[in-house]
């Protein structure tokens, strides 16, 4: 649909924000509230989130036919063709947990700046969506900007799954999107400001009192996140970028690729030892940038220094062996069992039980270094969560590492998805980039021996020298409130094998590539089949 001209309407530019705290503004989204006009970046990540590459390769199959129908049949059919090719069978809870966790992020990074300055000083604000559902967009207009209302598309479910096609008054295109509008309204009041894109949304312009056209304008800087009510601290999903037709196209031509690439990558990180995985790995490249100068291993008279890290990626703890090129065992909570074999590093799975967890690190710090994550889960914006306190409980002898990482094209975290392909994603990135900076030892009037400090005044301590080397912000923020957000859950996993040492699982990782080989039982193996002794915590 072709997109109004600047005279039919005044521009958005034009509109004073000057005391409307008490009046109604309802705005179009995309190419309004949204700079992109264009809706199918938010199906492809919906397709991806909820069926995966195969469903997103059946959207771009189905792409043209419905660029074709929107430009020169029918806009409602190309909008429905999006909807069923990228939603049709996917249950409703999921769709809703997507764009929940998902897309909210995506959303807040596309918001119009003259748009939202005009929406956030009005005092009641609905948003009117043509093309994306209402299930796909409504957490975060509600949560995120304090929309009052949406009205819009809605999907067509059946025992709790979308069945691609839409419901009620179908998609709302023109005449439709007036009416939708006006029986919400119910006749008895009339929005103050109206804001919309193109010719189509002329006819629900025309039921304000004052309307606005946003002229499009790609170049426009977003919102900056600090201008939102809300920020959004916590996001999910695999796909770092937007998936434009093409990026999407890239994106999944590349998969097979990078499944490849990433298991050399683990094999090779898992059979290496710490000093030749660096070298190695960056030959395949996987940057890794080292600051600051590493402490000493441990002598036979002294013990171990406990590394205190943040947890970007389920992978910290493996970097900073490869960085101080000797395996540092890493304390685990929740760690997935295929991650825990595939691990080049040893692993001690703690109960979350106080006493007993602090007991086994003390004797785990008498027999060489720790590393640990205090933060208990990921995250991936520019925040700390909270320290847990228990780690300056037991050691004086304290390192903090300032690990930051970067990833192009895919995230390798999940609070939603199986943890257990977060390293393989990971390492799916074309280039990602691991910095760790090792900061200054804890001076003993900073600990809780030596000071008299308490615990959660060195976890404190800690976690704003690492947030002030990294240029984050520090919150008190938890496990529990990132996976209530994201999952709905507190994020507890059921233990198994409680207070176990794993060994590192180079010698898994071997064994399987060996049974994918036909000639199994041609390859003398006793060269590389070490076997490991598993170690309880008390040992």
């Amino acid at each position: 649909m072709a997109r109004a001209s600047a005279s039919s309407f005044p521009s958005i530019q034009t509109c004073s924000s000057d005391n409307r705290q008490d009046q109604t503004v309802i705005s179009d989204l995309n190419g309004s509230l949204l700079r992109s006009p264009s809706a199918f970046p938010y199906f492809a990540l919906a397709a991806f989130e909820t069926g995966g590459p195969l469903r997103l390769l059946f959207l771009l199959f189905l792409y043209p036919l419905s660029a074709f129908l929107h430009h020169f049949v029918s806009e409602s059919a190309g909008i429905q063709v999006l909807i069923f090719a990228s939603l049709a069978g996917a249950k409703l809870s999921t769709i809703e947990s997507v764009a929940r966790a998902v897309l909210s992020k995506f959303y807040a990074e596309d918001l119009h700046p003259e748009t939202w300055r005009v929406l956030s000083a009005c005092g009641r604000r609905c948003v009117v969506t043509t093309e994306i559902p209402t299930v796909m967009v409504e957490p975060f207009l509600k949560e995120y900007l304090g929309v009052d209302a949406v009205v819009g598309t809605e999907l067509r479910v059946y025992r709790g799954r979308a069945t691609g096609l839409v419901r009620g008054a179908g998609v709302l295109v023109g005449d439709k999107k007036a009416e939708a509008i006006s029986r919400f309204f119910g006749g008895e009041s009339v929005p103050e400001i109206g804001i919309g894109d193109q010719k189509s949304d002329f006819a629900f312009l025309k039921l304000c009192k004052e309307s606005y056209m946003v002229p499009a304008n790609s170049k426009l800087p977003a919102v900056s996140s600090v201008d939102l009510p809300k920020p959004i601290i916590f996001h999910d999903g695999r796909l770092v970028q937007k998936p434009t037709p093409l990026i999407a196209l890239l994106t999944v031509l590349y998969l097979p690729f990078a499944f490849f690439l990433s298991l050399l990558r683990i094999v090779l990180g898992c059979l290496l030892p710490c000093h030749l995985a660096l070298p190695v790995l960056r030959s395949l490249g996987v940057r890794i940038v080292i600051h600051g100068t590493p402490p000493p291993p441990p002598s036979s008279s002294s013990s171990g220094v406990l590394f205190i890290l943040p947890h970007r990626t389920l992978l910290d703890p493996v970097f900073l062996s490869f960085s101080l090129r000797r395996p540092v065992t890493a304390l685990t909570y929740s760690l997935s069992r295929l991650s825990e074999l595939i691990s080049p590093i040893n692993t001690v799975r703690l109960t979350r039980h106080r006493a007993t967890d602090a007991a086994a690190i003390k004797n785990l710090l008498s027999q060489g270094d720790l590393a640990i994550c205090p933060e208990g889960t990921t995250c991936r914006e520019p925040f700390l969560l909270r320290f847990s306190a228990l780690f300056a409980e037991l050691t004086d002898e304290i390192v903090p590492v300032a690990m930051n990482v970067r990833m192009s094209m895919f995230y390798g975290t999940t609070a939603r998805g199986w943890k257990g392909l977060d390293s393989f994603y990971f390492f799916m990135n074309p280039r990602p980039v691991y910095e760790v900076s090792f900061l200054s030892k804890l001076g003993k009037e900073q600990t809780c021996g030596g000071g008299g400090k308490s615990s959660f005044q060195v976890a404190d301590h800690v976690q704003r020298m690492i947030a002030m080397k990294l240029s984050y912000e520090c919150t008190s923020l938890t496990r529990k409130d990132k996976y209530r957000i994201l999952a709905g859950t507190d994020g507890a996993v059921a233990e198994k094998k409680k207070g176990k040492l794993v060994g590192g699982g180079g010698k898994y990782v071997v064994r399987a590539v060996f049974y994918l080989c036909s000639f199994w039982e041609k390859v003398p193996r006793g060269r590389f089949w070490v076997k490991v002794p598993r170690l309880s915590v008390g040992e």
